[in-house]
């Protein structure tokens, strides 16, 4: 899916949440408000499959940020997973969500390329977490 949509568009789409995430990220109960709002729109659309599958770790990992529990992420890493999840959320769609199978598209295509950016900071994050729950 991700052929759909170029790199250099979906960053472009990114980047235009990036002022917001950097204010959200200076409230966590907004923070947190848009990863149950992320969460809930998860349930709607139909066989996520591959594409959105690490949606959960990255609000994991948002959610431990926030609360300071895990710090080993650089700040814009963090402000560049939550531009890509009000993208998700709230974005512009390139195709309406109400479209039936194609309307989540560009949702996944974005999605996609986003985790690609991030995905070494999700990898480490996810060893963390493993680790620290095996030591529990």
């Amino acid at each position: 899916m991700s052929e759909m949509i170029s790199v250099e568009k979906a960053k472009e789409l990114l980047g235009s949440f990036t002022e917001q995430a950097e204010t959200l990220v200076k409230d966590p109960s907004k923070v947190e408000d848009l990863l149950v709002g992320l969460e809930e729109k998860m349930k709607e659309i139909p066989q996520v499959g591959d594409a959105l599958s690490r949606v959960p770790l990255m609000i994991s990992m948002i959610r431990s940020y926030i609360t300071k529990e895990y710090t080993e992420v650089s700040p814009k890493v963090v402000v560049s997973m939550i531009s890509s999840l009000i993208y998700l959320l709230k974005g512009r769609d390139l195709i309406p969500d109400k479209i039936p199978l194609l309307g989540y598209a560009d949702d996944i295509a974005v999605a996609g390329l986003a985790f690609k950016l991030v995905e070494p900071e999700l990898d480490a994050y996810e060893k963390w977490r493993d680790e620290k729950r095996a030591n529990a």
